[in-house]
């Protein structure tokens, strides 16, 4: 089973509106299969992928569409984007790994920068990076690289 199908298996088990807005998968996630292949995902590869999905999923449903969940309502595609969000970092704080609940809140913020900029290629970069540290943990000029996209830096 794809990591997508399990996410609409579990948008669909959590009721409620949003359960009816889940339609078969359009694709298979890739960032969540590079976050689980990292060392810091050891052990927990399928929850690395899995929650990493989730909060990807959230971001398609801001900014594009998703490929699990489809509301016909663009409200209800920012609430199932916040609700998916919510799930994938409970899921990693659930973990244990606040480092990576940090990184991933980072990656939200970031590419809400790079779409009010009119950047969407940034971020997919930040995605890209992001799924990574997430893995691995961070390089040793990541955080410097993530102020600079701020304009902090």
């Amino acid at each position: 089973m794809s990591v997508l199908d399990r996410l609409a298996g579990e948008v669909r088990g959590g009721g409620g509106l949003l359960a009816g807005a889940v339609s078969p998968a359009s694709a298979d996630g890739a960032y969540g299969a590079v976050a689980a292949t990292g060392a810091r995902a050891a052990g927990h590869e399928d929850d690395y992928a899995l929650l990493v999905e989730a909060i990807h999923e959230g971001y398609l449903l801001h900014y594009a569409s998703g490929r699990v969940v489809r509301p016909e309502d663009p409200d209800l595609s920012l609430l199932a984007g916040d609700r998916l969000y919510a799930l994938g970092l409970a899921r990693l704080a659930e973990l244990g790994d606040l480092d990576a609940v940090g990184e991933l809140a980072d990656v939200i913020s970031l590419t809400a920068q790079a779409h009010a900029e009119g950047d969407p290629e940034r971020a997919t970069a930040v995605w890209e990076a992001g799924a990574r540290v997430v893995g691995d943990g961070p390089p040793a000029d990541h955080e410097a690289a993530k102020a600079a996209w701020r304009g902090a830096g």
